[in-house]
């Protein structure tokens, strides 16, 4: 049986930075994020009982052994799970850059955990889908939703995603300032536990359930000013846990570092805007449309070569077949 499915990333404007058990990849904290248009992945998984191998495409390219590991270990999983056996042959395009802090295994293992449920007809609901996706990688449990989506800390059977809102009636955008696309240095699992040594964490942690709250207030009312605040907040306090941990480290360049500042000048000026990063030095702009161009022309300006890719609400995962 084949099946193809397509599910887009998603950014955490509540940050999760931290695993409760690293096997299970449930995390210490509630996260909450939005669901992007602009980046996504398709995915066919074929099982067929004349394969002789199991393998693995990426972008049209065969993975090799240590490459596929990661993916062949989630299948063999989800096998073992539901006691169902059998070669297979995965064919994945990521239309995001791999590894570099734009959210491109959210949507590659929210994907694959869609198209392996209905190409061996399992009957599961999206929050089960949720709970596999999350299996392989913490934050594509949050992908099979669109809009805004919640992922509950919870434990095994509960950290799951819920949708806020999948269809917001919102002006809002988020430009993805690509400042650089290659495979980070240190991963994301590396630097969440490197994160833990800081003295901040603990803090950061206790406040987590309380900007959740404020953050699902913020959606609610609609207050794009609320929503950016808290939004670049979440993002510093990742990032100072980073800075503060022993050994210390960073995913920013310096090019991350003008484009803060760049940010705050330009609020300085009356153009609202705030920044959001991930674990990548990549810096994505909260926006509205009446100030998209004077951004990217200030950025443009400021990084003359740089790609901005315009992104707002995506949808949740679906099938392509």
């Amino acid at each position: 049986m084949e099946a193809t499915a397509r599910a887009h990333t998603n950014i955490a404007l509540i940050k999760y930075w931290g695993k409760k058990d690293t096997a299970l990849k449930t995390p210490l904290m509630s996260s909450l994020s939005m669901t992007l248009d602009a980046f996504y992945t398709d995915t066919t998984f074929i099982h067929d009982s004349n394969l002789t191998e199991d393998s693995f495409y990426l972008n049209k390219i065969k993975q090799n052994d240590n490459n596929s590991e990661r993916v062949f270990n989630y299948i063999h999983h989800l096998q073992k799970l539901f006691n169902l056996k059998g070669h297979f042959t995965i064919y994945s395009t990521n239309h995001v850059p791999t590894s570099a802090g734009l959210a491109s295994s959210a949507s590659a293992f929210a994907a694959l955990a869609t198209a392996f449920a209905k190409s061996y007809q399992l009957d599961l609901s999206l929050t089960d889908l949720s709970r596999l996706a999350r299996s392989g990688s913490g934050s594509a449990t949050r992908s099979i939703f669109g809009g805004f989506v919640k992922w509950i800390k919870g434990n095994d059977q509960t950290s799951i995603a819920v949708p806020i809102d999948q269809n917001p009636d919102w002006d809002l955008h988020m430009l993805a300032v690509e400042v650089n696309t290659g495979v980070k240095k240190i991963s994301s699992s590396k630097g969440m536990i490197q994160a833990q040594t800081s003295p901040f964490y603990l803090p950061w942690l206790e406040r987590n359930d309380e900007e959740i709250t404020m953050m699902e207030n913020a959606i609610k009312s609609k207050n794009f000013t609320k929503l950016g605040e808290l939004a670049e907040l979440s993002a510093n306090e990742m990032h100072a846990t980073n800075l503060t941990a022993t050994p210390s480290f960073t995913y920013f360049e310096p090019q991350t570092l003008k484009l803060i500042k760049l940010i705050q000048e330009l609020r300085s000026q009356g153009i609202e805007c705030y920044y959001t990063i991930d674990a990548g030095p990549n810096v994505k702009i909260l926006a509205q449309k009446n100030n998209l161009s004077a951004i990217s022309s200030a950025v443009h300006t400021l990084l003359d070569n740089v790609k901005i890719v315009d992104a707002s609400f995506g949808p949740g995962v679906k099938f392509l077949d």
